[in-house]
């Protein structure tokens, strides 16, 4: 968890420095281009695996013919998507009338036979639980892409080819140090009963990754048809601020817990802790870090993308308070994918969606602040069905449920009330941009060990003892010292 938490965590910054950069170097229209390819992307990207990654995670006993067969279904299929979208290139430009759109999407399709040739590769990894070497993988490729080459091609005038560029050398950067350090059987073979193992298991996995597709990407489809390319960029903007704390945190729960789980999906006791501990995790970190970023919005745009985008900072607001309902969603889809409950989570995602595509449609009557009002609204409304699912799934009550939020949520309430005197204060004596964000976010930060220290048995959550027995055995030396403290404040 620590590892994937860090590469998580640099992946997210290093993200962020780059749209420091190329919001300087790039235009919103240019932005909104890459944003509309992505959608497109995303939505082949689905297909381009087949659920077998997944899959192979998930399965109890895993033998050669499934990964002979799981990596000659994903090459196939990868190669086929690819050339799907190289060919439907202008179908989709005219579907968002972009004609620039075609040659990005022309070229981006290159990446889906290079993401199918490591899907296997990646499956065995994670079930080896190599986490520590996958994070190094995924941020540096990451890096290699977005922080090296995307600033060099704008530079150059590529324009918004400039991150396709950069999108196309994270995949090959990845594929090859996949295939390189994971080796696995390579000879083509589609044996009929594992296919059948497979695609049971990946054809649940790939409906309800259409559908939650279509719900993070039906928001962007409205925005982009019906606001323009220009509203287009901001939103986009909007939502991956919002989106890279939820990441942080949801993305590296998710990655480590979900073929943890798959290990022991059939002892429920055990997947009913580890699932609200997970809960409590996100409550406690998300719940605060979200009224804080609302609070801040306004700054955080200033200073990472620049006076032009300053109509970003209202649905980041309203986006922001919804980060706790877009991360928990990742801890509950671990639970179902590791426990095979995945035509269970599909049609509740096919629920998300419409909630979203409704929420942005009804929304965009009034711009960019009615979308994001629509799409808080259906991240709440999929919050409470995938914990409905989860809880049935794990016998936990929903008193446990809700017990392991009420830390997050005092810790929200009282950082948010303290930053938000504090931010308004500072605004009020005309502060400079940064001194509001760095005298906020300090005095946040300065509140969470006095609460933690004032309460332990309650901030500390019901797990408290695991935690502190865990922290104390990776921390470096001064973080046990204090963990020794607690722990004796706790048992005193």
């Amino acid at each position: 968890m620590g590892w994937t938490s860090m590469a998580v965590g640099a992946r997210a910054l290093l993200q962020m420095i780059a749209i420091i950069f190329l919001a300087r170097l790039l235009s919103p229209e240019q932005f909104g281009l890459y944003a509309a390819a992505m959608v497109v992307g995303s939505f082949c990207a689905i297909f381009s695996e087949l659920g077998v990654s997944p899959a192979i995670v998930q399965r109890p006993a895993l033998e050669p013919r499934h990964i002979r067969t799981g990596f000659t279904l994903s090459v196939a299929v990868g190669l086929f998507v690819g050339l799907i979208a190289f060919l439907l290139a202008d179908t989709i430009a005219g579907f968002f009338q972009m004609p620039a759109l075609a040659g990005v999407v022309r070229v981006m399709a290159i990446g889906f036979p290079l993401r199918g040739i490591a899907t296997v590769a990646e499956a065995l990894a994670l079930r080896d639980f190599r986490f520590r070497w996958l994070a190094l993988v995924e941020a540096g490729a990451f890096g290699i892409g977005f922080i090296v080459v995307a600033p060099v091609l704008s530079l150059l005038d590529f324009g918004v080819h400039a991150l396709v560029g950069a999108y196309l050398t994270q995949n090959a950067v990845r594929t090859v140090v996949l295939l390189a350090c994971q080796p696995h059987e390579k000879r083509p073979m589609l044996e009929r009963r594992a296919i059948g193992e497979l695609i049971y298991f990946g054809t649940g996995f790939t409906i309800a990754k259409f559908c939650n597709y279509f719900a993070t990407q039906a928001d962007n489809l409205v925005v982009g048809r019906w606001l323009g390319p220009a509203a287009l960029g901001l939103y986009g903007h909007a939502y991956h601020l919002m989106a890279a704390p939820a990441i942080l945190v949801g993305q590296a729960l998710d990655r480590v817990m979900f073929p943890t789980m798959a290990s022991v999906q059939h002892q429920r006791e055990r997947l009913a802790r580890a699932y609200r501990s997970g809960v409590y995790v996100c409550a406690t970190v998300m719940f605060p870090t979200g009224v804080v970023v609302a609070i801040l919005a306004p700054e955080i745009v200033l200073i990472l993308l620049g006076p032009a985008w300053i109509g970003a900072a209202v649905p980041l607001r309203l986006l922001a308070l919804g980060m706790l309902f877009r991360t928990s969603s990742k801890i509950s889809d671990s639970i179902v994918r590791a426990t095979g409950a995945v035509y269970a989570r599909a049609w509740r995602q096919g629920l998300f969606a419409v909630a979203v595509l409704l929420g942005a449609l009804i929304g965009q009557n009034w711009g960019l602040i009615g979308v994001a009002t629509g799409v808080f609204c259906a991240l709440a409304f999929n919050f409470l069905m995938m914990a409905h699912l989860s809880l049935r799934l794990t016998s936990m009550s929903w008193r446990t449920f809700g017990q392991a939020h009420l830390p997050g949520l005092l810790f929200a309430a009282i950082l948010g009330g303290g930053s938000l005197v504090a931010a308004t204060g500072l605004r009020d004596a005309g502060a400079a941009t940064g001194a509001v964000v760095a005298g906020t976010v300090l005095l946040a930060a300065l509140l969470v060990p006095l609460l933690v220290w004032t309460r332990p048995r309650f901030f500390l959550g019901p797990d408290r003892v695991q935690l502190l027995r865990a922290l104390a055995n990776v921390g470096p030396m001064r973080m046990r010292r204090g963990v020794a403290l607690l722990q004796r404040r706790i048992s005193g």
